[in-house]
């Protein structure tokens, strides 16, 4: 074989090995210790792999309940049927705040339903308030994390059909409204106590601007802020619900004297600090009974205009 020849054939032994690395794209260089993984051609690149070198982590979908298992639906109402397996999962805790349901589809097949049944039920349990839907690649149906956002509505629907009356809404203020200081005598913190006196100062600053919506919603947000203070998430709740429904009550029947409501929170926060909490409650109980007068006062002399 003649010198041409030879470097012929090294040349077409080359090309094929370089065509089989190409066809198989799998040939990588590794480092001796764990150093970023790299196709030889450059073209493909272990994005995990290189994640890991250079320590970051790839942020990974919420993962799906793997033991969550639905039995079919037999009823001729599936949508409610599917809320209350998806709630009795709650009940039992085999579902927790922040699990994410399957998808849509594996739902309608563990169910054996349709996927429109499927939405109903997962759109009724996003109104009700267990569940919120969230978008994107890691998205899907989610149990929410607290929140009651379904009973603040549902009591200020019954609120706007004149179920729930002044009267009403003016003696729950008083039982929740007293319970709550006396709880939250008991346990808060003095850093809590120094910002209901934060929120004490703005209130006063309010009057004396005259600026009588801020300062309505900063005497509602002196009762959220003592709720807090119970560490009881159902009276946070109630008196989320209460303070939003007294916001439009008090809208509609105009302000009332701001007398004696700062003399009030001042006594309160004596009796805080105190860890009085009998004198707090009784404190409570007096200035919203007067509250109460005012208001029904206000109400009667509305709807005699009317």
């Amino acid at each position: 074989m003649n010198e041409f020849a030879e470097k012929g054939q090294q040349h077409r032994a080359r090309t094929a090995w370089a065509d089989t690395c190409r066809r198989r794209r799998s040939v990588l260089l590794l480092y001796a210790w764990h150093g970023p993984v790299v196709n030889i051609d450059m073209k493909i690149m272990d994005r995990s792999a290189m994640a890991r070198n250079v320590g970051m982590k790839e942020k990974q979908p919420a993962a799906v309940k793997s033991a969550m298992r639905f039995t079919p639906v037999v009823g001729t109402r599936p949508a409610e049927e599917i809320q209350a397996q998806i709630r009795n999962l709650l009940a039992t805790h085999q579902l927790k705040a922040g699990d994410r349901l399957p998808s849509e589809r594996e739902l309608a097949e563990q169910f054996s339903v349709s996927r429109n049944s499927v939405r109903q039920a997962l759109h009724s349990l996003v109104d009700s308030g267990l569940l919120e839907m969230k978008k994107g690649s890691a998205g899907g149906a989610f149990i929410r994390d607290g929140g009651g956002d379904a009973v603040m509505a549902g009591i200020s629907d019954l609120y706007s059909l004149g179920t729930i009356q002044p009267e009403h809404l003016t003696e729950v203020r008083i039982l929740i409204g007293v319970e709550v200081v006396q709880l939250a005598c008991k346990r808060c913190t003095v850093e809590e106590i120094d910002a209901l006196e934060e929120n004490v100062k703005l209130a006063e600053q309010a009057a004396r601007d005259n600026d009588f919506s801020r300062r309505t919603a900063i005497n509602l947000e002196f009762h959220r802020m003592l709720a807090r203070m119970t560490r009881n998430p159902l009276l946070v709740t109630l008196t989320e619900a209460v303070t939003a429904i007294t916001q439009r009550f008090v809208d509609e029947v105009g302000p009332t004297s701001n007398r004696s409501v700062m003399p009030l929170r001042r006594q309160l926060l004596g009796h805080l600090r105190a860890r009085d909490s009998e004198a707090a409650g009784e404190r409570m109980r007096s200035h919203l009974l007067r509250l109460r007068t005012i208001y029904l006062r206000q109400v009667a002399e509305k709807r005699a205009h009317e």
